[in-house]
């Protein structure tokens, strides 16, 4: 059976898991909080969970040495975390009022996280003589928003970084892609949010993991680097 290592397993990643699994995928799944791996374990038996904080190498690297341990092979990385806002507004706010602690949750804690993982994964996968590796980010990867400026420094950085990687792997057999998903994802956490809004203006968790499927899916000949999934209700499409 082909083998999942998904980082930020708490929410998106957990439903990503969930998907695979019922395809018949292998899981092993990372996340900072027992809470997030105690459900994961139970929705998914038989995954693998590691507890880890994806800004620390050693840690990476043990999920990595952890999952090829029990798998043998890791044919998809998916990479799910999301920014903790420490209690902020997401996205950081106007950037006339912005001070240095508005940036800090996107580029002093996630933009590191994705890079050690990065970093960490394309060498696990080379080695490996191939893979697919999935970054997830949201539309501020595509465009500069009002009041969400540090969470673009980060999401900008992030495109780049996977573009590089994408083009210094590919003659090595590993598939890497950024799925950039412009929308309000639909799930426990932005239920009350969405209370009330046409359905149209969201995404479900299940459409980001059919996303997922269909870019692991993919054959060599004919790989998509990047992937934006928009809702139809979304006013600004290019």
């Amino acid at each position: 059976m082909p083998a999942l290592l998904v980082f930020g397993a708490r929410n998106l990643g957990r439903a990503i898991a969930k998907h695979l699994a019922a395809e018949g995928w292998d899981v092993a799944a990372v996340a900072q909080s027992d809470d997030s791996l105690e459900r994961l374990a139970a929705e998914i038996p038989g995954a693998l969970t590691i507890a880890a904080d994806a800004r620390s190498a050693g840690d990476v690297e043990r999920a990595f040495a952890q999952a090829r341990e029990r798998f043998g092979r890791i044919d998809l990385v998916v990479v799910a975390i999301s920014p903790s806002t420490r209690g902020r507004t997401f996205g950081g706010g106007g950037i006339a009022a912005a001070d240095a602690e508005a940036f800090a949750p996107y580029l002093d804690d996630l933009l590191p996280a994705l890079a050690t993982v990065l970093r960490v994964g394309s060498r696990v996968l080379a080695d490996q003589g191939g893979g697919t590796y999935v970054q997830i980010t949201g539309g501020s990867a595509r465009r500069g928003m009002p009041r969400r400026g540090p969470w673009a420094a980060a999401a900008f950085a992030t495109r780049g970084l996977v573009q590089a990687a994408a083009a210094e792997l590919r003659e090595q057999g590993v598939h890497v892609a950024l799925l950039i998903v412009d929308a309000s994802i639909e799930s426990e956490k932005t239920a009350e949010r969405l209370a009330g809004r046409p359905a149209e203006e969201s995404a479900r968790e299940d459409d980001v993991a059919q996303a997922v499927a269909y870019l692991a899916s993919q054959s060599p000949r004919g790989w998509t680097h990047e992937l934006q999934l928009t809702p139809s209700g979304d006013r600004w499409v290019p």
